[in-house]
């Protein structure tokens, strides 16, 4: 499997190499032995990470529970994976204490999950501190029926570009969304009836599985044929008509975010959606990351010190 390497941003890879020499490996350990017994904690992982960073920056707010917290608003009522992460850190303040945050933790773990998915590996650069502050009046997440010009803006107003956008929204290619997220584009989405976007031969499959009036909790594989493994699929369905999300079908309509698609496939010049998925994970774990000034190591993961 091969190996993307990106230095970030005030953080380093192997940060902990003699601090806590074990703590890569005990995370990696413990999100095996979690998609062993619940494969869906690799989305839910990676979704954590992504939401995490985009509010308040990478410091594990998302994990601290209590009322009014960024975990109880409602983009995140249906977050994963919140146990693997705090097995990870009882095990690692066991053999380390108070050297490890939370935050790096979650980060390593988005990785693992994706390689447990048959993704690229990458370094994760690693010294980011937890934050305090967890609010859900702060949680402001990018949303499935956005433009692609207000995705693009949302982005860049944490220096990620387009790229980067096309890339981390590929992690859809594991995953799956919840009826009431999309079903809007299967009846009444014009005046004429559903998303023209939407492939006709596919639109029976969805409405299936969405029925007007139905389960709205209802789960659907993102990617579909491919749910479980990381890779192109998600990027050929939408090329074909046949993505679940709005956001994530006018990636392929709009022509800035089209060619940085058509290059995953070989157009000039290539790119690898592998790749470019860790270097643009390695970029958003960067976001707003907390230093020994303004962040703690929290002794449990779902609390301020």
């Amino acid at each position: 499997m091969a190996t993307v390497l990106v230095e970030g941003q005030g953080t380093m890879v192997g940060f902990y190499s003699s601090s806590c020499p074990r703590a890569e490996s005990i995370v990696t350990l413990t999100v095996q032995s979690h998609f062993g017994s619940n494969p869906s904690i690799a989305p839910g992982l990676v979704r954590m990470h992504f939401h995490d960073c985009f509010v308040e920056g990478c410091d594990a707010s998302i994990l601290i529970e209590g009322s009014n917290t960024e975990k109880t608003a409602i983009p995140n009522l249906t977050l994963r994976g919140f146990e693997v992460i705090d097995d990870a850190k009882k095990q690692i303040e066991a053999v380390c204490p108070g050297i490890v945050s939370c935050a790096d933790i979650l980060a390593l773990a988005a990785r693992d999950a994706v390689v447990l998915t048959s993704g690229v590996s990458w370094m994760v650069p690693t010294g980011r501190r937890d934050g305090r502050v967890s609010l859900a009046s702060n949680v402001n997440l990018p949303s499935s029926k956005d433009s692609i010009d207000v995705l693009k803006q949302r982005f860049a107003a944490f220096g990620l570009n387009t790229q980067d956008l096309v890339a981390l929204l590929g992690g859809h290619t594991i995953g799956t969304a919840a009826c009431q997220t999309f079903s809007y584009r299967l009846y009444n989405f014009t005046s004429n009836g559903p998303d023209p976007s939407i492939d006709p031969a596919f639109l029976p499959q969805l409405q299936s599985l969405c029925p007007k009036n139905g389960d709205g909790t209802r789960r659907v594989d993102i990617d579909t044929g491919s749910a479980g493994r990381f890779d192109l699929s998600f990027f050929t369905n939408l090329r074909n008509g046949r993505c679940v999300l709005e956001s994530d079908q006018k990636l392929w309509t709009d022509a800035s975010t089209r060619a940085t698609i058509q290059r995953f496939f070989g157009g000039s010049p290539s790119l690898s959606f592998s790749d470019e998925f860790g270097r643009s994970m390695v970029k958003m774990g960067n976001i707003g990351i907390k230093t020994a000034t303004n962040g703690e190591i929290r002794k449990i993961c779902s609390a301020v010190n």
